[in-house]
């Protein structure tokens, strides 16, 4: 057995197909998320120019100009203002060199030129601003005794906030693409399986008709094939998830012997794909793999590769496609590891994975084993 599969290792080695679609196109692509998006979180985004027209001389005005101010001073240089004239503003908002224009007077009100997040990050500065003059003044009327805690507990809310992901890990908004990329290239196995299946059936290729004329057993062929298959593929994805981490930096901080688990079992279900259906009927080789790259790129994208939120549609108005979709479930165990903490969902996606690795790999091998040929 071991000798079988010493030799299927350098025949695949050899094999361009192979090599390429389920080791190298998911490093390039991994790599182009990562230039892309990958570290869209640590992205400067560009300080807010606004003006501001000073209308009146009341103190509803000066406290409202305190407020910018003190956002314009923050370290996130959120905003940056500059008191004009109401004609001098107007001529550079229509020119482009500030983005909105705040009206200080005894009602408050913006004027922008267009919609966008510049424009947005105005409009909220302001609400957030009558909303809490509404409190304070609410707080006054109602408790005064308590007016001046409020002003320094409304000041510091800030401090009182944390950012942290569900499970106390954390993760960038963009790793739902990296989880489906993973799930893509353990789908890519089916490329593995296809070959596995050709070498199998010896009216498709002449090595695979030297191999029945020879008195090796059947069974031995067939588990040496498909163990060498699964062993090359898993090496695959060990690959990419070392790269994604150590190489990109990605913050996958979760149990490593249970990402390694659900490697192995995702390379399981993506090489039993490619072997059963390249085992069904005599449908042309170019038909079979575009078969194969059909369903691998359309459960990818139901997984969220292409759109972000795609998986979450599909749990709200569909959500027995998640628990059928291989990738859904390679990429929701990865969730479960890396961003939140949920045994029950994380093994169900595993038992559910290896059912199907398990029933794929059984159909192919009694199709396989069924093959008779009048002459060789």
């Amino acid at each position: 057995m071991l000798h079988l599969m010493k030799y299927d290792v350098k025949v695949k080695l050899h094999n361009f197909n192979r090599m390429f679609w389920p080791l190298l196109f998911p490093l390039i692509l991994a790599t182009l998320f990562y230039f892309a998006f990958g570290k869209m979180d640590e992205a400067d985004f560009e300080t807010v120019p606004v003006a501001v027209v000073e209308e009146t001389n009341s103190s509803g005005e000066k406290t409202f100009l305190d407020f910018l101010y003190t956002v314009e001073k923050d370290k996130s240089k959120l905003i940056k203002t500059e008191v004009m004239g109401e004609k001098q503003a107007v001529k550079a908002l229509k020119s482009g060199k500030v983005s909105g224009i705040y009206y200080a007077g005894e009602k408050l009100s913006l004027t922008v030129s267009g919609v966008g997040i510049k424009e947005s990050i105005l409009q909220s500065l302001l609400e957030s601003y009558e909303n809490g003059k509404n409190t304070i003044e609410n707080i006054a009327v109602n408790h005064p005794e308590g007016i001046q805690s409020a002003s320094e507990q409304m000041s510091d809310y800030r401090d009182m906030v944390k950012q942290v992901s569900l499970g106390g890990k954390t993760t960038d908004q963009t790793a739902q693409f990296f989880y489906a990329l993973i799930a893509m290239a353990c789908l890519y196995g089916c490329f593995s399986g296809y070959g596995t299946a050709l070498y199998l059936q010896a009216n498709l290729t002449a090595l695979a008709a030297r191999k029945c004329v020879t008195p090796t057993h059947k069974l031995k062929l067939i588990l040496s094939e498909m163990l060498t298959s699964f062993f090359m593929h898993f090496v695959d994805i060990v690959i990419l998830l070392i790269y994604l981490r150590y190489v990109l930096g990605m913050d996958f901080r979760g149990d490593i012997p249970r990402m390694l688990l659900v490697s192995f079992i995702g390379s399981m279900i993506g090489v039993s794909m490619g072997i059963f259906i390249s085992s069904i009927g005599k449908t042309r080789e170019g038909a079979k793999i575009g078969i194969l790259l059909g369903i691998s790129m359309v459960c990818s994208f139901l997984a969220g590769l292409m759109v972000s939120d795609m998986k979450d549609i599909v749990e709200r108005y569909c959500p027995i496609i998640n628990r059928i979709n291989p990738a859904a479930l390679i990429a929701d165990a990865f969730y479960c590891i890396n961003v939140y903490d949920d045994p029950a969902r994380f093994w169900r996606s595993l038992a559910i994975l290896t059912v199907m690795s398990v029933l794929l790999t059984l159909g192919s091998f009694f199709m396989v084993r069924r093959e008779r040929y009048d002459s060789i």
